[in-house]
């Protein structure tokens, strides 16, 4: 029966280690997201409808807003890093100065959105609508935009683009002095011309 005890206790103490938060499992899991939560007056969750709110400031990192209306939203300085956006509809959405870093904003529809000077360092924007958003100033450093939809978009003189741009539509987008030198460009389809107003290989 000792023996048997101590067999008992022994296995415990293995999966008790094993269930230990400083495993590195746990440790490298990355952060849940998080909804059923208000700010500024407004519920966020997915699938929301928050036309026209005013998010601007709001501090919104790991959100989970995922298919939510933002139309016309204004998101002025908000904090949405590491957010999920998948599928929301964020047309007209005024984004100056949000931080996106490492968002998730796959299939989103961000037409007309105003992303000046964002923050979407190790974003996903793959198969993202970003027609005619005006991304002056943005870093997009690590970002990708597999599939994306940029025609008529105004990426003049963001910083360096070591951005994924593969399969991307950039036709009729403005690129005068865009930094395309470390882009990955694999399929992409450029305006006529590009090579003469950007600086790429």
């Amino acid at each position: 029966m000792k023996q048997i005890a101590a067999m008992t206790i022994s296995a415990l103490a293995i999966s008790l280690a094993g269930c230990s938060p400083e495993t590195p499992a746990d440790t490298d899991r990355p952060p849940a997201w998080r909804s059923g939560f208000t700010t500024n007056g407004y519920l966020i969750e997915p699938y929301s409808v928050l036309t026209r709110a005013d998010l601007s400031g709001a501090n919104l990192s790991a959100a989970n807003l995922s298919r939510a209306e933002l139309d016309f939203v204004d998101l002025r300085d908000a904090d949405l890093s590491g957010a999920s956006l998948s599928g929301a509809w964020l047309l007209g959405a005024n984004l100056t100065g949000a931080n996106l870093t490492g968002a998730n904003l796959t299939g989103a529809n961000l037409t007309g959105a105003n992303l000046y000077f964002a923050e979407l360092r190790d974003a996903d924007l793959s198969e993202t609508d970003l027609i005619e958003t005006k991304l002056y100033g943005s870093n997009l450093h690590n970002a990708d935009l597999t599939g994306s939809d940029l025609s008529g978009a105004n990426l003049v003189d963001p910083d360096p683009l070591f951005a994924t741009l593969s399969d991307a539509h950039l036709f009729e987008a403005n690129l005068t002095g865009a930094d395309l030198t470390d882009a990955n460009l694999t399929g992409a389809s450029l305006p006529d011309g590009w090579r003469d107003i950007v600086s790429a290989h």
